[in-house]
């Protein structure tokens, strides 16, 4: 989406998807996304935040837990997102290999208020729910 400014990070700093990574890793009880991809290795920087979903995600299916649901919100004054939630929601359910109606986004904005308001920063909170699929 088009934008006058750039997130900064190690990796490619998607800060949705470093939040989907680690609900997904915390529900599975794994370890979570800076012990699996540390910034210490120069191999993530610059890394794209998908690839690391899906690894993240293949971790979780080998501890033989699989997606029941994902709900996240994204707190971002600039870029609005609401006119992109169905792509972003499609763009997760592809990495995941799952219906895009398995995943919730909503968009919020800081109302000009706090670090997210004054565009400090953006926030991405997620919940995943996993179901075992055997011996866990």
């Amino acid at each position: 989406m088009p934008h006058d400014s750039k997130l900064v990070g190690h990796s490619d700093a998607d800060v949705l998807l470093h939040a989907v990574t680690d609900a997904l890793l915390g529900a599975a009880a794994l370890p979570n996304i800076g012990r699996m991809f540390p910034d210490t290795d120069e191999a993530n920087r610059g890394r794209d935040s998908a690839d690391m979903l899906a690894a993240a995600a293949q971790k979780v299916l080998e501890a033989n837990y699989r997606l029941v649901n994902l709900d996240c919100v994204v707190h971002a004054q600039r870029p609005k997102l609401a006119d992109y939630e169905d792509a972003i929601r499609h763009r997760i359910a592809g990495i995941l290999k799952v219906s895009p109606f398995q995943i919730g986004l909503k968009a919020k904005t800081g109302e000009g208020v706090g670090p997210v308001g004054c565009e400090e920063v953006i926030e991405a909170r997620c919940i995943a729910l996993l179901e075992s699929t055997g011996d866990a």
